[in-house]
This record gives C-alpha cells, sequence and structure tokens, in this order.
C-alpha cells in the first residue's frame, strides 16, 4: 500500500496546524492568571478552548499518523532493525539534543537567580527527578512537550508487538488500550501518556488493514461541525469546573482527544482544497521545528513579560506570545536550515533534506514521519 498525494498533503497538513495547535497548550500562566478563576470572562473561556479541549487532539492524532506511516507498506515490508537505526536519527537524537540543550541552559542560568519558578530547581533536585527532567525517565522531560518523542521511541520500540496484537485480536487490543486511555487514574509506566499507545496502534490497524483514509470524506463537512460542536461543549464544561475535573469531564477530554482525531482528518479534506492549505502543506520541517523551540521561547517570554509587567495585562501577554512565537519559529527556522544547514539537519533529525528528498519518496518512507507534536502540559500542570 502506498500513500497517495492527496494523503501525503494532509498528512502534512495536519502537522503543522496540530503543532501551531499545541502552541496554545503551552502558553504559560501562572495561578494569578488561571483561566479558571473567570477573570476575563470570554476570553478565559477561549483559552480553555484552545488549550484544554480542541487541541489536545493533537497528540493521539499526530501519534496515530506515527504508527500509520510505519507500517504503510505492509507487514512483509517492515524492517525492525533497520526502522530502529532510523528512528534514532530521526527521533532520539533530536529529543536528546532539545531536551538536554535547554537541561544545560537552565543549569547555567539558576545559579543567577534567574528561571526560578519557571523551570524545576534542578540544583536541588533528587537524582531520580533529575534523571526525568534529563531524559523523561518516570516524568516529563524539562521541554515538557518532548515527552511526546520520548512515548514514540517506546511506541516504535514496541512496535512489532502492537503490530502482531492488531493483526491477530484488532477489536480485543484497540478496545483494551481505548478503556485504558481514557479511564482517569490509570497509569501504564512505560508511556507517559496512555493516549498515545492506544492512537499508534490504531494507524497501525489503519495500514496493516488496508483501510481506506478517504472512505468517510464525503461526510468532511458534518464531521468537522461535529468535532468543533464536541469541544465546545467540553470546554464549556471544563471552564466551570476547572482546575479539577470531576473524573466524567476528565474521561470526555481524553476520549475527545482521541475520538477527535477523526474530526481533524476529516476537515483537512476540506482544507487542503484551498491555496492556504496547499500552501501550509509544504511547510515541510518547519512543524518539527516548531514542535521543539516553541516551549523554551514561550516561557523566556513569560519570564520577560513578569519581569518588565508582572500579572497585569494577561490577555496581550497571550496575544503577543502567541503572534510573536509563531513569527520569531517562521523566521528562525528559515535562517537555520539557509545558513546552518548541517546543524539544523541533526537538530530536526533529518527532515531538512529537501533538496536530496522529493516529496514522493517522503510519503513513502515509514522513515519520514515527521513527528512533533503536542504535547499537552503546560509548565503549571507538572
Amino acid at each position: 500500500m502506498t500513500v497517495d498525494a492527496n494523503i501525503s498533503s494532509r498528512i502534512n497538513l495536519m502537522r503543522i496546524l496540530l503543532i501551531s495547535g499545541i502552541l496554545f497548550v503551552h502558553v504559560p500562566y501562572d495561578s494569578a492568571t488561571s483561566p479558571f478563576l473567570g477573570l476575563n470572562g470570554f476570553f478565559d473561556w477561549l483559552r480553555v478552548f484552545l488549550g484544554d479541549s480542541l487541541f489536545r487532539i493533537g497528540v493521539p492524532c499526530l501519534s496515530a499518523i506515527s504508527g500509520y506511516l510505519l507500517f504503510q507498506r505492509g507487514w512483509e515490508m517492515f524492517d525492525y532493525a533497520k526502522t530502529l537505526r532510523s528512528k534514532a536519527r530521526t527521533v532520539l537524537v533530536p529529543f536528546l539534543l532539545w531536551n538536554l540543550g535547554l537541561l544545560g541552559a537552565v543549569l547555567v542560568i539558576q545559579p543567577l537567580d534567574v528561571g526560578i519558578g519557571y523551570f524545576p530547581d534542578l540544583w536541588n533536585l533528587s537524582a531520580r527527578d533529575f534523571l526525568s527532567n534529563a531524559f523523561a525517565t518516570e516524568d516529563l522531560p524539562i521541554n515538557i512537550p518532548l515527552y511526546f518523542l520520548r512515548d514514540l521511541i517506546v511506541c516504535i520500540i514496541l512496535s512489532p508487538v502492537l503490530a502482531m496484537l492488531v493483526r491477530r485480536f484488532p477489536a480485543a487490543t484497540l478496545g483494551v488500550l481505548f478503556l485504558l486511555a481514557i479511564i482517569p487514574g490509570l497509569t501504564l509506566v512505560i508511556v507517559l501518556k496512555k493516549s498515545i499507545l492506544f492512537s499508534f496502534t490504531l494507524g497501525i490497524f489503519l495500514a496493516l488493514h488496508r483501510v481506506d483514509l478517504k472512505v468517510a470524506d464525503r461526510f468532511a463537512g458534518l464531521g468537522t461541525v461535529a468535532m468543533l460542536a464536541a469541544a465546545v461543549l467540553l470546554s464549556i464544561g471544563l471552564y466551570w469546573t476547572g482546575p479539577d475535573f470531576p473524573w466524567p469531564l476528565d474521561m470526555a477530554r481524553s476520549a475527545l482527544s482521541i475520538v477527535g482525531a477523526g474530526g481533524f482528518w476529516l476537515m483537512s479534506a476540506i482544507a487542503i482544497r484551498s491555496w492556504t492549505g496547499q500552501r501550509l502543506a509544504a511547510t515541510g520541517s518547519l512543524s518539527f521545528w516548531m514542535f521543539c523551540t516553541h516551549y523554551p521561547l514561550l516561557v523566556l517570554m513569560w519570564m520577560a513579560w513578569n519581569r518588565v509587567v508582572g500579572d497585569d495585562l494577561y490577555p496581550l501577554f497571550y496575544a503577543a506570545a502567541a503572534v510573536g512565537s509563531f513569527g520569531i519559529l517562521f523566521v528562525s527556522n528559515r535562517l537555520v536550515s539557509r545558513r546552518m544547514r548541517g546543524l539544523y539537519e541533526v537538530l530536526t533529525g533529518s527532515r531538512g533534506r529537501k533538496a536530496k528528498l522529493s516529496a514522493a519518496s517522503k510519503s513513502h518512507s515509514p522513515a519520514r514521519a515527521n513527528h512533533p507534536g503536542e504535547p499537552a502540559m503546560t509548565q503549571q500542570h507538572r
């Protein structure tokens, strides 16, 4: 089975849209500017809608894309050893470089009384907690969104087992993993976010069982409206009950983050027809660059804002952080990719080799999954 041009473009479009949305998930705030205080009315509800409802769909959706691309050519063509070597370059190395780079920077600035309260106090952590910040061994890494890459590595290591299970017992495997993903309070230890394991396995199922990804495109409009309506309704409940959500809403939030991926996929069928959609689908490795860099940038902007302005005018900070970070990330991606190509390729896991790879070869290679993803935790949620 191959990925045609339409599906390839829609996957690329989904990446850039979802990772842009993940940025809204991570705009920092503190207890005095929490959206659940309701101090800014509709604006605070909008923050909950974007950060706690709609764009929580990002990580599960990106996980499903990962599993699908890994097995798009079928079980017979899957080379486990080759996959591990490839993913060490495209996933593991970027995870280590970006996370340990931020860890080193924080270690340098904290003795100068900078960054305390914005990042964990690294110099006073136990060895166990320090390892988690460095390598996400048991908890979120210091560059919080990179937990997705950590869990993705685990899923790739488990991929032959997951593939065998979903080939022989698809309904039971997906059913169990879905329940584990949405039931509050359950932990799986091996992954930090349970939804990633289910969604990755779902992607494998879609690939191995050769499910037609366009089969529901005729319902694209209805599916898009349903997804948005569900996100709106959920955000209303979250806004009135948060930040400590009752378990039915917590379960609903987890379920929507998984099921909503289908709505985003249907939306891509509409969006890809537009000039804007085509342009966004052609942004290539920008999505991965944004994913790895947006969290440190947002925290840096929050630190500067608090030093100059304080907690006042938070809506202005939110808007400035969102718009400003998009601009900075776009410009920095272009500058580094053009002027420091070797470094850029290493930092993005070889995703910047546009001159050497055609669009067709990218869509046919399971190693080209530009996984970025959403990370769905803010510093306040650690």
